[in-house]
């Protein structure tokens, strides 16, 4: 896609200056760095941001990197270095905005149906540190069990990755260059931009609705690729609309 531009290059580099860190410290760096439930006592208001520069693993780190350094450079050539930042990071809290939106919707029904069980907000805490220290929990009556765990899944799970800004760089270069023809490995047949950025979109979607992963691990967090994707596409659309010349990106 060209010459890799200083931006991306040095994204790249913090995102791997924490990936190498993040395998020394452990546990302590996913403690500290990953992005956990508001409610959870790890959270830490930083994370809203250092969550972005952590990964799971090395596939993980490797197809967000892959892709930043594919679609970014051009991106960031073509619209200017702030203009790049800002969609790649609000992209990124967009991401944050959906994820926990999301794990709220998992957690709140489960919290309200134990005060509704006559439980103090104390007794549902200790519950819950009970459950995470200990690995299980006692089934209450007239509290489905899929809402217990889908309660103490939302606070446990923490979320990593660069992949909600990295969605909304894919979704603005849609809107910039929705019919450039791409290719996919092993498929020699072009697509243009936006189907295939867009049919990735809608499998998201479809993953976040269900919560069955067509593509990818079955713990991707498909509201964060999303939200991303959604203020990527906003951002680039109303730029695209209001200060440009159409004939400009074509």
């Amino acid at each position: 896609m060209g010459r890799i531009t200083d931006t991306v290059k040095g994204l790249l580099i913090i995102n791997a200056i924490f990936f190498v860190g993040s395998l020394t410290l452990g546990n302590n760096a996913f403690n500290l760095f990953a992005l956990w439930f508001p409610k959870n006592d790890n959270f830490q208001i930083w994370q809203i941001v250092s969550h972005m520069f952590m990964h799971a693993d090395a596939g993980h780190i490797f197809f967000n990197m892959f892709a930043l350094y594919m679609f970014g450079s051009h991106l960031e050539s073509s619209i200017g270095q702030k203009k790049f930042l800002f969609i790649y990071f609000f992209s990124g809290l967009g991401a944050v905005g959906f994820q926990i939106l999301f794990s709220y919707f998992q957690f709140t029904p489960g919290y309200q149906a134990y005060l509704d069980a006559g439980f103090s907000p104390a007794e549902i805490g200790k519950f819950i540190q009970d459950t995470v220290a200990s690995g299980q929990y006692k089934v209450y009556p007239n509290i489905p069990q899929e809402v217990t765990e889908r309660m103490i899944g939302a606070y446990v799970t923490p979320m990593v990755g660069a992949s909600g800004a990295i969605f909304g760089i894919l979704a603005a270069f849609a809107v910039l260059y929705p019919n450039l023809p791409l290719y996919i490995i092993f498929i020699p047949i072009p697509i243009k931009a936006k189907y295939l950025i867009g049919g990735y979109f809608l499998l998201d979607l479809y993953g976040g609705i269900t919560g069955q992963a067509i593509l990818g691990p079955s713990n991707v967090a498909h509201w964060a690729h999303i939200g991303g994707a959604v203020i990527g596409f906003i951002t680039m659309w109303y730029w695209k609309k209001n200060s440009f010349n159409d004939k400009r990106w074509y």
